[in-house]
């Protein structure tokens, strides 16, 4: 009795081609692998103080720079402000906005977060509360409350360039 010859039922361009698909996964997945094992070194910033509550500190609030320390953020830019259209809207800090106190939407700083902003063309300054997200105009760096705007005198202009700074010591 004899055996028939064996023949593949592959031919070996394909057998290869087959080969090299596996050997290409096998070293996809060590890399993948081993990029999981990866660490990056970069610390992160360090976190900003923040408030107890996002209320607005008080207009009477004196603004002397008593205080010898430095800022320790800084920004100058465009500064525009929103009021009756959101009275009573609910901002990202889950308060309820009031165009009557002194808030303001940064699009980074911490909730409760206590700015100084600089009207740079009168130099008059108020203190606002950071309650909510913004602004969603690309060139503008903050929102400010109807009250806030007005103390500042923009009002009429609408917008403006502030310089805003948070000092350690506005930080309850």
């Amino acid at each position: 009795m004899e055996f028939p010859a064996y023949k593949p039922t592959r031919s070996p361009a394909r057998y290869r081609a087959t080969m090299t698909r596996i050997a290409d996964a096998i070293l996809v997945l060590a890399l993948v692998s081993l990029a999981g094992c990866a660490r990056e070194t970069v610390s992160p910033p360090a976190p900003l103080p923040q408030a107890p509550s996002p209320q607005a500190p008080s207009p009477q609030a004196p603004l002397s720079k008593s205080s010898a320390h430095k800022p320790y953020f800084t920004q100058t830019g465009l500064a525009a402000f929103y009021g009756k259209a959101l009275q009573g809207n609910t901002t990202a800090s889950g308060a309820t906005f009031n165009e009557a106190r002194f808030t303001a939407a940064h699009r980074t700083l911490a909730f409760g977060t206590v700015l100084r902003v600089t009207n740079m063309d009168n130099g008059r300054s108020v203190k606002v509360s950071i309650n909510d997200r913004g602004p969603n105009v690309k060139d503008r760096i903050i929102d400010l409350s109807y009250a806030a705007a007005r103390a500042l005198g923009m009002r009429k202009d609408g917008v403006v360039e502030v310089k805003l700074e948070a000092f350690p010591d506005d930080q309850s």
